[in-house]
């Protein structure tokens, strides 16, 4: 399992595919799949049974899985995408912004 360097929290922007240039908070980050959650985005049509939760049924749209390769944090200074990079600071390792250089 390789480290991926978006966590839940993030704010990130979509850079490939349908959703190109939306942005939202990743909700739910899945390191088997390298897939995240983010809200908002990548919205499909689930259909719905009724039950206790859901009485009514019907349909529901959700966020589905986009791939962690179509997304680029965003520099909470700048406001623009960013690259992430790993460092040592004080004995500790923390995240990056490449632009920025400032701790995320």
């Amino acid at each position: 399992m390789i480290k991926l360097k978006i966590k839940s929290g993030d704010t990130v922007l979509v850079i490939a595919g349908e959703h190109k240039g939306q942005q939202g908070v990743v909700l739910k980050v899945d390191r088997e799949k390298n897939r995240a959650i983010v809200e908002g985005v990548n919205l499909v049509s689930k259909h719905t049974k009724p039950s206790a939760k859901n009485p009514q049924g019907g349909i529901v749209k959700k966020e589905a899985p986009i791939h962690i390769s179509n997304l680029s944090l965003i520099d909470p200074k700048t406001k623009k995408a960013t690259r992430v990079g790993y460092e040592e600071r004080n004995g500790k390792k923390v995240r990056f912004s490449k632009k920025s250089k400032e701790v995320l």
